[in-house]
Order: structure tokens, then C-alpha cells, then sequence
């Protein structure tokens, strides 16, 4: 199974994927933005990253870039639900980015994993 970081400032939502992703077998951390999400790809680096885009301290459009300078062939799920800012859709741009697949808020607990499987190969 693989090893996935979840970035996501929204505590539920965070813990919602990492059980989501446990219960199938991954291997799942988390971080409350990118900035420390930044820290624990670097202290353990991750076969997947999904990512929130609208986070304080560091928001995910900054945080797939950096990962794509760092680590180009990871996998990246970027995900959002707009924020306070819901009238912009980012998801594009977060695939242009290098976002291999992107989600909206709310989702399916089997949405995410179709996702992962296919981001992931299974």
C-alpha cells in the first residue's frame, strides 16, 4: 500500500480522509497547512499528496509547486471546497500546476479512493 500526506487545514476533513485512507491499508499523516506539510514530506517523503488549496500560512497552489520542484514524479490530489472564496474555481489551475487529479469539496469517502486508485495505478 502506499504512503499519502494529507494537507488540509479543516480538522474533520483531514481526519475524515485519513481514516478513509487507513482503512484501506495506506500508511496516512497529516498536516494542518503547507507549510508543515512541507516539513513532513521532507522528514518522510510520500508516494501520494493530497492537498487542500485554500489553507492559512501556506496555501496548496504554493505547496504543489514546491512539491513538483522537489519530488517532480509524486503523485498529487489536489482538493477544495472554494473557501470564503467559492466563486473561484482553482482546480484547474491546480492542475496546470501538476495535479495529477482534483476533487471538490464535499466528496465521497469512495470518490477519494477512486481517485487515489487511479492517481496511484491500482
Amino acid at each position: 500500500m502506499a504512503s499519502v500526506l494529507i494537507i488540509d487545514d479543516d480538522d474533520v476533513a483531514r481526519a475524515v480522509l485519513l481514516r478513509t485512507l487507513a482503512m484501506a491499508g495506506h500508511e496516512a499523516v497529516g498536516a494542518r497547512d503547507g507549510v508543515e506539510g512541507m516539513e513532513r514530506f521532507r522528514a518522510h517523503s510520500a508516494d501520494l499528496v493530497i492537498t487542500d488549496i485554500f489553507m492559512p500560512n501556506q496555501e496548496g497552489l504554493a505547496t504543489i509547486m514546491q512539491l513538483r520542484r522537489s519530488a517532480p514524479a509524486l503523485k498529487i490530489i489536489a482538493i477544495s471546497g472554494g473557501g470564503a472564496r467559492a466563486s473561484l474555481d482553482v482546480l484547474p489551475v491546480a492542475e496546470a500546476l501538476g495535479a495529477h487529479r482534483t476533487l471538490r469539496k464535499p466528496f465521497t469517502p469512495a470518490e477519494v479512493m477512486e481517485a487515489v486508485r487511479t492517481v496511484l495505478g491500482d
